[in-house]
């Protein structure tokens, strides 16, 4: 840490596609807290052309070379979901701060493992849940939490992602097999669920249906002698589909269904209602990516009115380009203050590994075609 900011290392630091250039790259260049000292890709030539748009001093094409440079306080993980597990696990074996995109691993074996090295190196965490921080759901928390809606009588979410049928190359298919971690109950069914529990109370007990219901993936190969176009159609084993019933500790009945569907979905909604009062949160994309809207009525009012979150809940610098940065900037924010203070990150992997332990409860109730009482 030099100058009271810290020394960042990005793994995954692409300056020309990925999550990384749309949302990591411009929340941390726009925060003061963060002085970006290097990144990583996976060649020499990506990762000088990064290391020269992002204005880090060092490039790395080996993610071990990053994580053991004595100047990084904090490595940010950034790259595919299957490599995560071997990414953090070097940063955290090297003493590091880590932040690391959701999902914290491929399965909840490789979580737990994450986050007993992170308490026993005493290092701080914090992973990519970052609706969390979207000023929207922070401001709906608070609502909930003082009695906006009086007692919660029951809630429902769903949010519908076009695409799952578009055409593939073979490179950009390389999560048709669950075990690579990256469908739609890990990624898609991770935040959005995260964030309705965090924001409404947690599960306990549920009853779901975790299903493939595009089976197979039309993808198209070039190549690389002839350069001649292929198509063919791969198996799939990465669930699309993720249905639940169910009741939270407040005994609020909720149902949630998320979606990878072919055509025209309908992004994330999500109603709540209670005894005193109803709240509406809806956005047009995938929840993590943007603020949503909030609208709201209590008992005896007309109709539903848009509820502005105060001033408060946004922390992020206008250095921080509108759009899917925000929310991440949020989260880096708050993570360097923890860091520097020593107070405790949320969430960070323990509370990661205890999300997945959440949808392995989804696989369980879905295999046995019963409830599932859902414990801490």
């Amino acid at each position: 840490m030099s100058n009271d900011k810290l020394s960042l290392g990005v793994v995954g630091a692409s300056a020309s596609y990925g999550w990384s250039m749309r949302a990591h790259m411009p929340a941390f260049l726009g925060l003061p807290e963060y002085d970006l000292v290097a990144v990583c890709t996976t060649n020499k030539q990506t990762a000088q052309e990064s290391a020269s748009t992002y204005g880090a001093r060092k490039s790395y094409w080996n993610y071990k070379d990053l994580v053991s440079d004595p100047e990084i306080d904090v490595v940010d993980v950034c790259v595919k979901a299957p490599t995560h597990y071997e990414v953090v696990m070097a940063a955290l074996q090297a003493g590091k701060h880590v932040f690391c995109e959701w999902p914290l691993g491929a399965n909840s074996s490789q979580s737990e493992e994450m986050a007993q090295l992170a308490k026993e190196k005493g290092v701080m965490t914090m992973v990519g849940l970052q609706s969390r921080y979207a000023p929207s759901f922070q401001y709906l928390k608070q609502l909930v939490s003082q009695g906006y809606l009086g007692r919660m009588i029951s809630a429902n979410m769903t949010m519908f992602l076009p695409g799952i049928t578009r055409a593939r190359t073979v490179k950009a298919s390389w999560n048709a097999e669950k075990e690579a971690g990256a469908h739609a109950l890990n990624i898609a069914t991770g935040h959005a669920l995260d964030v309705f529990l965090w924001s409404l109370g947690e599960l306990k007990e549920v009853q779901s249906i975790v299903a493939t219901q595009i089976s197979e993936w039309e993808v198209t190969d070039i190549s690389a002698i002839t350069h001649t176009v292929s198509e063919k159609r791969i198996p799939v084993t990465s669930p699309d589909n993720v249905m639940l019933i169910g009741k939270l500790e407040n005994d609020a009945v909720v149902s949630v269904h998320i979606g990878s569907i072919p055509w025209h979905g309908t992004a994330f909604r999500l109603e709540v209602y209670g005894t005193e009062g109803t709240l509406i949160v809806t956005s047009d994309q995938m929840v993590e990516m943007v603020d949503p809207i909030i609208r709201g009525a209590k008992k005896g009012e007309g109709s539903l009115q848009i509820l502005t979150p105060p001033a408060e809940f946004l922390w992020t610098p206008k250095e921080v380009p509108a759009g899917v940065a925000v929310n991440m900037a949020q989260m880096f924010r708050q993570f360097a203050t923890d860091i520097k203070t020593g107070r405790k990150s949320h969430p960070d992997f323990e509370e990661a590994a205890r999300r997945h332990k959440t949808l392995d409860a989804l696989e369980l109730a879905s295999s046995k075609q019963g409830s599932v009482v859902i414990t801490s």
